[in-house]
């Protein structure tokens, strides 16, 4: 029992550092992706997220999403109590039968770093015009309360987890409420200064450093073999296997989607749709991966490949400015993931598909609600942009008084 938990612990420690070394990838991502006046800001947002949402996690996010598995607890809004209070033998030391698969301190650790990437996902949306303040306020909120009660209704054993819903590693548990957050935010913030001609066009505003794009998307597709691979929830040989086939052939499926309907439609070579392809094939097959063939992940990844290519148009005539495509990969890619849970894969058939789509629209009205309800508080009160100035000259100046590359001319004295 000892030697069994020891080989699935270690395992989900290392599931949980390369969770970790995802945020390494949003940051990469996001700061290739917007402009070079802006990439103290972007950085200051995912290091707060990071670190304010792993102590939030600790305080109250860990025990209220879960307050246990007995059938007295609703899942919705039980409450475990403050802090970490680890389960002890009568000698004191730590109850090795808490699980099979991990010990308490590595499921804390684990779920916390997903709990941090939810918030990671509204970064990239907002970026370039949001003020640092309120959007600090705003991810204290929604990574302390909101993420841990949404998550409670599935993986803490909640009403949707006795319907039958189904989301193996967070298309919609992480993805979709990160997701529906951005979109929120995007919309009330509104578009960058020059994105849309007065016509409504939308323009390109180029990304300041594209190989880091490309070196953060490779750095995720690293730590998705976490994310996923993690879920298992233990060290076990054949659905850990799987599951990490799955993730890297809905990867590639997803980017090749992308890489082709964009060259289709648009006579070009756009790495960018090839780099937000393959994060829509990750998203897309996070819901099932441990419930999919190798077929099975290659037609959910390429869908959302191509997915993601009509969601960044179709956002685009909407008006709605989210410079990183965080709407399209996490939020459209993550409803396409948790609905094919339904269609391909161990699960597929008529009521599964039924309890996805209620699954999906319960964490869209919540979602969108609680997270409209905290940013137009804010926006009436403190305000969430920045003012024309600051947004030309750059947040990194206005708003942390520094920027991020040196400047390496000669000192003339």
């Amino acid at each position: 029992m000892e030697g069994l938990l020891t080989v699935n612990n270690v395992w989900m420690m290392i599931c949980t550092a390369l969770v970790f070394f995802m945020h390494l990838g949003f940051s990469f991502l996001e700061i290739g992706l917007t402009r070079q006046k802006n990439t103290i800001n972007v950085l200051f947002k995912n290091i707060f997220i990071i670190t304010t949402g792993l102590l939030l996690y600790y305080i109250v996010g860990f025990n209220l999403m879960y307050p246990g598995f007995a059938e007295s607890s609703s899942g919705i809004l039980g409450f475990a109590g403050f802090g970490l209070d680890a389960p002890l033998t009568d000698t004191g030391n730590l109850d090795l039968t808490y699980n099979a698969g991990y010990t308490y301190w590595t499921d804390f650790l684990f779920q916390g770093m997903f709990a941090a990437t939810a918030a990671t996902i509204v970064s990239g949306a907002v970026a370039e015009r949001i003020k640092i303040g309120p959007f600090m306020l705003f991810v204290i909120i929604y990574v302390g309360l909101v993420y841990p009660i949404a998550g409670s209704w599935k993986w803490g054993g909640g009403f949707l987890d006795k319907l039958g819903f189904y989301d193996f590693a967070g298309s919609t548990l992480v993805h979709s409420v990160g997701g529906w957050a951005a979109l929120v935010a995007v919309w009330l913030l509104g578009p960058r200064i020059g994105k849309f001609n007065k016509e409504g066009k939308a323009l390109v505003i180029l990304g300041h450093n594209i190989p880091l794009a490309t070196g953060g998307v490779l750095i995720l597709w690293l730590g998705w073999f976490g994310f996923n691979g993690g879920s298992v929830l233990s060290a076990d040989p054949e659905l850990t296997s799987l599951t990490l086939v799955t993730t890297s052939l809905a990867a590639a499926a997803g980017g090749i989607g992308a890489f082709i309907l964009s060259t289709l439609l648009y006579k070009n070579y756009d790495l960018t749709m090839f780099l937000n392809g393959i994060l829509g094939g990750l998203v897309g097959i996070t819901a099932g991966a441990d419930l999919m063939s190798p077929m099975d992940a290659i037609l959910i990844g390429f869908i959302a490949g191509g997915i993601i290519v009509l969601a960044i148009t179709f956002i685009d005539k909407l008006r709605l400015d989210d410079p990183v495509g965080a709407i399209a990969v996490h939020l459209i890619c993550g409803i396409w993931g948790t609905l094919a849970v339904g269609v391909f894969g161990a699960k597929a058939g008529g009521e599964q598909f039924l309890h996805q789509l209620t699954g999906a629209g319960a964490y869209a009205a919540f979602c969108i609600a609680s997270s409209f309800i905290i940013l137009f508080t804010l926006k009436k009160t403190v305000g969430i942009r920045v003012s024309e100035r600051e947004e030309v000259e750059g947040l990194d100046i206005h708003e942390h008084g520094m920027k991020a590359y040196a400047d390496f001319r000669l000192n003339e004295h």
